[in-house]
C-alpha cells in the first residue's frame, strides 16, 4: 500500500531514507490524480522493500507543495539520498515510473 506522506513525516520518510522514493503530489478533487491512484498502489506493491512509494495530499500539506515547487497536479517527484532526481507533471505511465525507480535501486 502506498504511504501517506505529510508535513510531519516527510523529511524522515523521504529525505532521510537510503532507498529511492516516488512521491505523488495529488488532491482528491483532481481527475488525473484519481487515474494515477491505482498506478501508485501497484508500484508500491511492486517495489515494497526496495523503494518507497507514497502520496502527498496538497490540500492538507500546502507547505510541502510550496517547498518543492508543485504548481500543477499530479506532480510526481523521485527522491534519492534526500535530493530530487526526477520530476514529471501530469499522469505518467506505470512502465515509465517503474523503469525510473529500477534505475535508482
Amino acid at each position: 500500500m502506498a504511504m501517506e506522506f505529510t508535513e510531519q513525516n516527510f523529511d524522515a520518510e523521504v529525505l532521510e531514507t537510503d532507498v529511492p522514493v516516488l512521491v505523488d503530489f495529488w488532491a482528491p478533487w483532481c481527475g488525473p490524480c484519481k487515474m494515477m491512484g491505482p498506478v501508485i498502489e501497484e508500484l508500491a506493491q511492486e517495489f515494497e522493500g526496495r523503494a518507497k512509494v507514497g502520496k502527498v495530499n496538497v490540500d492538507d500539506n500546502k507547505a510541502l507543495a510550496e517547498r518543492f515547487g508543485v504548481m500543477s497536479i499530479p506532480t510526481l517527484i523521485i527522491f534519492k539520498n534526500g535530493q530530487s532526481v526526477g520530476q514529471m507533471v501530469g499522469a505518467a505511465a506505470k512502465n515509465l515510473l517503474s523503469k525510473k525507480l529500477e534505475q535508482l535501486i
